[in-house]
């Protein structure tokens, strides 16, 4: 009996499509030689973005549940798995721009096949088996919707790196914000605080392990530090003065040659920054963005405050529970000013993902899933800061306060910002 006469299984099918196409959407204002450029490592290709995905569901849901399902493409598991060593072999990650071959068209129809044999699974699927499925199924669409996130990111940075300097899509006629929000901060008591995931819906493991964390009284900056703000810091001569850094951080400083965050560029003594609208001068009230973590951590020791870590970032949440942001949804896909009309804690949720100073590590009773899925974070787990907030690159339905993103400290082409701390 199919399973599509249940209001919620139908409601699940009409979400997978509409996740789905949001991919394809961000896509379209692309040329097909876009979709094949890997200026860096940290940088895959639109058009692997889109293939990998489709062999996410093809392998995970697909082969497993669908009796009888034929493989698009033999070939395809090699090609577009990305670091799953349960499942076997691939193309390193720094050669995935060699695959000029299979050409876009046929990308496009892999996702149409892999579609397609969803909507059947979907429809024939018992009730019981469903429910078994479903775990995986919902990690499908949430992978899906990080690979929205780094698909716009990586985007902006395979246009900045052309000579053209192109517009991925003309600038919306959003609100422009041209007065400034002064800097507060905010009191957060101390006390006990409970970290993790405590609902019922979707979550990824890395936030299971609910536990309690002892927070110290400090104070939050209302909103997220601004360019102006930070041109402050560029011209006090903060990219080479050593005792504002980490020494990773300044060692990276002097080995790339760092005197502005990413994207910016001067032009006539006048700082301009790449968006994905094209190059445009930097609007000095808007959030600093696409900075390291050695960068935002020496901006907060110049100005004599620091990084929140993640615990306080969630306790700061649970007393001041962010409002809606500025998300993928919006289009605008760069990061806006506070309001200064709003007399409370702005920024939290969308615009930029906040680096905390806090490792990437797992919390008390986290285990690995068996198999392949077990790969998804755990093994991640080492070098890597956290983040939290989400950014105008991130769907909005995928964002949750207790959700732990992770980076190197190094990188810079992800819309990062900085959030400060106060002891009180």
């Amino acid at each position: 009996m199919s399973t599509l006469t249940t209001s919620a299984t139908y409601a699940l099918l009409q979400r997978y499509h509409t996740t789905r196409k949001q991919t394809v959407k961000l896509c379209e204002p692309l040329e097909p030689e876009d979709t094949v450029v890997q200026p860096i490592i940290d940088v895959s290709p639109p058009k692997w973005h889109m293939a990998h995905t489709s062999w996410f569901f093809e392998t995970f849901i697909l082969v497993p549940h669908l009796p009888n399902y034929k493989l698009f493409h033999e070939s395809y598991s090699y090609l577009f798995n990305s670091y799953y060593n349960s499942v076997g072999s691939r193309v390193q990650r720094d050669q995935r721009s060699t695959l000029t071959r299979p050409p876009l068209r046929d990308i496009y129809s892999y996702r149409n096949h892999v579609d397609t044999h969803i909507t059947q699974l979907l429809e024939h699927i018992s009730d019981e088996d469903l429910l078994n499925i479903l775990p995986v199924l919902e990690l499908g669409l949430q992978h899906e919707q990080q690979h929205q996130e780094l698909l716009v990111t990586d985007i902006k940075y395979i246009l900045s790196t052309n000579p053209l300097l192109p517009a991925y899509k003309p600038q919306s006629n959003g609100k422009v914000i041209e007065k400034a929000t002064e800097a507060r901060f905010l009191e957060i008591p101390g006390g006990v605080y409970k970290i993790g995931y405590t609902g019922n819906d979707f979550c990824f493991d890395n936030e299971l392990g609910v536990h309690e964390v002892l927070v110290n009284d400090f104070e939050i900056m209302n909103r997220l530090v601004t360019n102006g703000e930070y041109l402050a810091f560029m011209e006090d001569g903060g990219y080479h003065d050593f005792r504002h850094w980490l020494d990773e951080g300044f060692a990276m400083v002097n080995c790339d040659k760092l005197e502005a965050p990413l994207y910016w560029v001067k032009q006539d003594d006048e700082w301009h920054r790449f968006t994905m609208h094209g190059l445009q001068k930097v609007n000095l009230n808007e959030p600093v963005t696409h900075i390291s973590f050695y960068e935002a951590n020496a901006y907060a020791t110049w100005a004599g405050k620091h990084l929140l870590t993640e615990f306080e970032w969630e306790a700061a949440s649970q007393v001041y529970p962010p409002q809606s942001g500025n998300f993928v949804e919006s289009e605008h896909l760069e990061p806006i000013a506070a309001d200064p009309a709003k007399d409370s804690l702005q920024q939290m949720y969308g615009n930029l993902w906040e680096w905390t100073y806090s490792a990437y590590h797992p919390y008390p009773g986290f285990t690995k899933a068996p198999g392949a899925i077990g790969e998804y974070n755990g093994k991640f787990m080492i070098n890597q800061m956290v983040l939290r907030g989400g950014s105008c690159a991130t769907p909005e339905n995928h964002i949750r306060t207790t959700y732990r993103n992770f980076f190197h400290p190094d990188k810079r082409w992800q819309y990062t910002g900085i959030r400060l701390a106060n002891k009180r």
